[in-house]
């Protein structure tokens, strides 16, 4: 095949989206090739260039050279040859704790250990497969999932039922409207009683399972409000108020401040980080990282506009038993010490 022919073929080959970004209203310009790699996991900036340079990346709807900086509210799409890899989602028998439904959305209270949504490593048994059975005869093709929460971290999920509801709950999120707040508990003392941390977030170069806090031309622009709810010396549970809403925001984000969270194995707060080295305080941390085996965070307060009346809707979820239980040792270890 010539050159002349071999450029027809490519043209006319079919495009598929595979990824869709609307860059961040707080977003500064960065390079569209830097903004990609960033937002990509395993991408590197050679293979985001080549693909820009092949018509394969475009903002808006045009293509566009790897050295354009990006502009707050600009959709970035980046198309390839074959077609997204599907998979068929079953239903499975699940005990979903349903707090509210109507015929619009659904709040369940997830527990910990439940992943949300199937991918690589967990095709089966998320939530999503529980709640195709849930709805039976009446299930949409794809739950609509209008946010996530961890595997690991319990509480308020929101699903919209129907594709009317997704949009206006999806526009409560983007305009950061959406009202959660967490409970977390976290290693350290604090000095105030409330802060607020600013940090762009993206994937860590050293592993891309986690986050990190990067300069401002890089990642997602990233906003938790924290205060103290009680203090323990050693640790300390404090509530975090979301402005906007990143993968492992809070966990990243208290790491970046000194205070990981409790038994966050992937963060590193399933070390003992405050406190003496004597065996008797080692052993007790070591039993609350047994009673609480997963990270201190519970999504406890939820609140929406809903999208079919307007009214505002309000709900709280109580702290599961394995982090009250936890609550409870480092109180009793307190005031006996």
């Amino acid at each position: 095949m010539d050159d002349e022919a071999l450029e027809i073929e490519q043209q006319e080959q079919e495009l598929y989206e595979h990824h869709r970004f609307v860059v961040d209203r707080g977003q500064t310009a960065v390079r569209l090739d830097i903004y990609l790699q960033s937002h990509l996991t395993g991408v590197s900036r050679n293979k985001v260039q080549a693909a820009a340079k092949a018509g394969c990346v475009r903002v808006n709807d045009k293509e566009t050279k790897p050295s354009y900086k990006v502009k707050p509210q600009d959709v970035i799409t980046v198309l390839l040859p074959e077609p997204v890899h599907e998979f068929e989602m079953l239903p499975e028998p699940m005990d979903i704790p349903v707090v509210y439904e109507d015929e619009d959305v659904l709040v369940i209270d997830k527990p910990a250990g439940l992943v949300v949504h199937p991918g690589v490593g967990n095709w089966t048994g998320t939530l999503v497969n529980g709640l195709l059975y849930y709805f039976g005869e009446n299930a949409i093709a794809h739950p609509l999932l209008v946010h996530r929460i961890d595997k690991d971290t319990s509480g308020l999920l929101l699903v919209a039922k129907n594709e009317e509801a997704q949009v206006v709950l999806a526009k409560q999120f983007f305009d950061h409207s959406i009202e959660r707040k967490y409970n977390a508990l976290v290693w350290g003392d604090f000095d105030e009683e409330e802060g607020t941390i600013v940090g762009n977030l993206a994937r860590s170069p050293r592993d891309r399972r986690i986050m990190d806090v990067c300069d401002d031309e890089h990642g997602k622009h990233a906003v938790t409000h924290w205060h103290v709810l009680e203090r323990f010396g050693y640790v300390t549970l404090v509530e975090c108020v979301l402005e906007t809403g990143r993968t492992h925001q809070i966990r990243a984000h208290m790491r970046h401040i000194g205070h990981p969270l409790f038994s966050d194995a992937s963060y590193g707060g399933n070390a003992i980080l405050k406190g003496t080295t004597f065996s008797r305080y080692r052993q007790f941390v070591e039993n609350c990282f047994e009673v609480l085996p997963r990270q201190a965070l519970h999504a406890r307060i939820l609140g929406f506009e809903h999208p079919r009346t307007g009214k505002h809707m309000h709900f709280e979820s109580a702290l599961p038993a394995d982090f009250t239980a936890c609550l409870e040792r480092w109180r009793n270890y307190i005031e006996n010490h």
